[in-house]
């Protein structure tokens, strides 16, 4: 299928210890400097890496293209504080994984965020919170991959990526009113304005972008499936169901929870990855799926 529209491209970028377990690298570097680092990564440049906690999340994206037969409208890009001489292990590794990863970025120390709109991402991800939160301030959507046991991960080859709602896919206008003035005032205000739809959130694009690629495919036979996974209840659902309507946008599954623990949810949902910018939910959620922390929003001032 040939590459017909610019807007369905979906690019993202990923570090490298979000892509490949490199604890142990890094554990040299931390203990014994950057010259044991060096030799360390060197001396082992023909061992492949363990897949890291994105790493499936990776796989199933590039997984897409071969399914459109458009070798480019899915892309990852790597980006990574190793120079390219330490970084060729990263890079056979991907080879060896058969990851079709071909653009990357060797930032020797210093952050690889300033890339991220250079590359024109859709997605940053990395284990890295201040290179997180600099992408974010750029306008694009980010997150902190957590720690989670790598048996976590869906074994289906179907792509589940799971959102919360507030100041992740929409703005963090209604979370500032349940934060500053409680739980009452904000059930109120959200049943006055239901019918005004929210303003976006930083990973609106990211989801519309995702949205468009998903209706290149039957509605039955869709290699990508998405979750809304909310604190939210009734009556403060219908504005989140009335915007996503006004946004042209499908998630095909939506859980408004009540303040119920997420994290069986999503292990029920069997999410590849859940998005949500309060650190406690994600800390509980990593237990069950692979996290990202989004450090965005009030909770996050």
């Amino acid at each position: 299928m040939e590459v017909t529209d610019e807007v369905n491209r979906l690019v993202t970028a990923i570090s490298s210890r979000a892509l490949f377990d490199l604890d142990e690298s890094n554990h040299v570097f931390e203990t014994q400097g950057l010259d044991a680092y060096r030799k360390y990564q060197i001396e082992r440049e023909d061992v492949p890496l363990e897949p890291g906690d994105a790493f499936m999340l990776v796989k199933k994206l590039l997984r897409i293209n071969e399914l459109l037969g458009a070798p480019d409208r899915v892309e990852v890009i790597l980006l990574s504080r190793n120079t390219a001489d330490t970084g060729l292990r990263i890079f056979n590794s991907i080879e060896h994984f058969g990851l079709n990863i071909t653009r990357a970025a060797f930032c020797g120390g210093e952050s690889p965020y300033r890339y991220v709109r250079a590359f024109g991402c859709d997605l940053f991800l990395s284990t890295d919170a201040s290179d997180v939160k600099h992408a974010l301030e750029h306008q694009v959507a980010a997150a902190t991959i957590l720690p989670c046991a790598r048996d976590l991960a869906n074994p289906s080859e179907q792509l589940r990526i799971a959102f919360d709602g507030d100041a992740v896919l929409f703005s963090d206008e209604s979370e500032r009113v349940y934060q500053e003035q409680g739980l009452e005032e904000f059930s109120r205000r959200e049943r006055d304005a239901a019918r005004e739809p929210l303003s976006g959130g930083p990973f609106r694009p990211f989801l519309a972008t995702l949205h468009a690629i998903q209706r290149e495919f039957p509605l039955e036979d869709c290699p990508i499936r998405t979750a809304l996974v909310t604190a939210r209840s009734a009556p403060a659902h219908e504005r989140v169901v009335r915007t996503l309507r006004a946004w042209d946008i499908r998630l095909d599954e939506s859980l408004f929870l009540g303040g119920l623990d997420k994290g069986e949810f999503l292990r029920a949902f069997g999410a590849d990855v859940f998005f949500d910018d309060q650190a406690r939910y994600c800390s509980a959620a990593s237990e069950h799926v692979a996290t990202g922390h989004v450090p965005h929003g009030v909770t996050n001032a």
